[in-house]
């Protein structure tokens, strides 16, 4: 099935004349507007949401505890209200490297800038270039990306329709791939995707790159890794989707060399037909369907991004590790694989043993410092979107291709291996957000389920408002 045309195949029958007389281009109208409908709605509840906060209660009590060298500020009193939702916390790094670059020849002073990887800031410094301020240059990045990622999520999800996979799990046809677009939109984290942040571009290059692996279009993959290596530390992870969909697909650009083997029968020993033993069944599974070319050679060019960034930073005096080693100057360790999910578990359990004591004076969680109070909501925060995220992993393993769920646990490997110790899940939000497989799913459960949707639609929404308020007046969210 073309997946230009899957919407309506979805809709409409195929003996209905009117499938056959829809331009070709029919697809691509419909995801840009049902993209641009999320994108300026979402990010108009952004906005008020933020600048309402702002106006009713002011900007907090630490406004000027990180703002290096007046970056976040300095538009006036309207610019500065309007970029509240926009430049707080990390976003005063980026704009920082945006202006003055890495400076690794000044040693520890600026090794925390290395955790940011450079693509964003190199974007920002660009569009800089023409006498844009910093921080509007970083909305209109994080924007235009954040529109290309919703109209690829939507394209995306229309070929997984297309394939029949999510076909089956509800009877929602088109709206299935509205749906991911919105749930993306409107995500509780989502206020990020127009923050001077990383996340949209790093989401629109990982979708580019499904959408270009899908299609076989090898080189554009490569490079689309290259940039999302470049992006984010866990760029590197999307060598391992692509190559599994390389290897075993599902591939529009050509069919596949070998049958999926090991679900077959074998004739057994007095003429009948006997089911495969399970180690057999196993090995064809293993079974590459396809044969390796050379254009497999253009994911050698996805961990590019990574190189460069360390050559970048040995060049200019400094440590080509680097990047790497900053994830402990920002406080997180290596404690083994997914153990950081035991570690958010006993956080959030002191947390609650915290909050009903009803006392500051004897300390459940001593190692994080601060407000008692403050961090057990913290600590219960971020372990509810852990568990909330746990039926959306599952639900991407057993409905989309393997390709999605190796991805997804891949990806959460970085936050969950490497935990914070004040904050054993902190940015772990952020971290899902991203994860655009999980919405994908998410749209797919919740089409069939009228009164599941408009709920899960109604406290996302709300629950982006509240957390956008509380980023712009200068509070930590994730």
């Amino acid at each position: 099935m073309n997946p230009d045309t899957a919407e309506l195949a979805i809709v409409e029958t195929a003996s209905e004349p009117a499938v056959a007389l829809r331009s070709f281009d029919s697809g691509q109208v419909i995801a840009a507007r049902d993209s641009w409908r999320a994108l300026w709605s979402s990010r108009l509840l952004v906005w008020l949401a933020a600048v309402g906060t702002l106006l009713a209660f002011g900007p907090g009590p630490v406004r000027t505890a990180f703002n290096p060298v007046g970056l976040t500020r300095g538009l006036g009193w309207l610019g500065n209200l309007l970029a509240a939702p926009a430049a707080r916390w990390d976003a005063a790094w980026y704009m920082v490297i945006a202006h003055y670059g890495y400076r690794p020849d000044l040693g520890p002073f600026t090794s925390p800038r290395t955790a940011f990887f450079p693509l964003y800031p190199l974007g920002l410094r660009a569009i800089a270039t023409v006498g844009v301020p910093l921080v509007i240059a970083g909305v209109l990045l994080s924007l235009l990306a954040l529109a290309v990622a919703l109209y690829g999520i939507h394209r995306l999800t229309t070929l997984e329709l297309a394939r029949g996979g999510l076909a089956a799990i509800g009877a929602g046809g088109g709206d299935i791939a509205r749906l991911a677009v919105v749930l993306t939109a409107f995500a509780p984290m989502a206020f990020f995707f127009s923050a001077v942040y990383s996340e949209s571009l790093y989401l629109a290059l990982s979708v580019g790159l499904f959408w270009s692996a899908r299609q076989g279009r090898w080189a554009l993959v490569g490079v689309l890794g290259g940039l999302a290596a470049a992006t984010r530390s866990t760029g590197l992870v999307l060598a391992l989707p692509a190559a599994i969909l390389y290897l075993y697909g599902p591939r529009e650009d050509r069919p596949a060399d070998f049958a999926a083997a090991g679900r077959g029968r074998r004739r057994a020993a007095g003429g009948g037909w006997a089911q495969p033993t399970a180690a057999i069944a196993l090995l064809g599974r293993l079974r590459p369907r396809y044969r390796l070319r050379r254009d497999f050679l253009w994911l050698g060019l996805l961990p590019a991004g990574v190189l460069a960034y360390g050559l970048l930073l040995g060049l200019g005096g400094g440590d080509v590790f680097a990047p790497f080693h900053a994830q402990g100057v920002w406080g997180r360790h290596f404690a083994g694989p997914y153990v950081g999910v035991w570690d958010g578990i006993r956080a959030a359990f002191e947390g609650v043993r915290q909050l009903l004591s009803f006392q500051r004076h004897h300390v459940y969680f001593a190692v994080a410092g601060g407000s008692p109070f403050v961090v057990a909501g913290h600590n219960l925060m971020l372990l509810a979107f852990l568990l909330a995220a746990v039926p959306a992993v599952i639900g991407v393993l057993r409905a989309l291709p393997i390709a999605y769920g190796a991805y997804v646990i891949a990806a959460l490997a970085l936050p969950l291996s490497y935990p914070v110790v004040a904050q054993p899940l902190m940015s772990l939000p952020r971290f899902l957000v991203a994860l655009f497989p999980l919405n994908i799913w998410l749209a797919s459960w919740l089409v069939s389920r009228p009164r599941a949707r408009v709920g899960t639609l109604a406290l996302s929404a709300v629950l982006m408002a509240v957390f956008v308020a509380q980023f712009a007046s200068w509070h930590w969210v994730a």
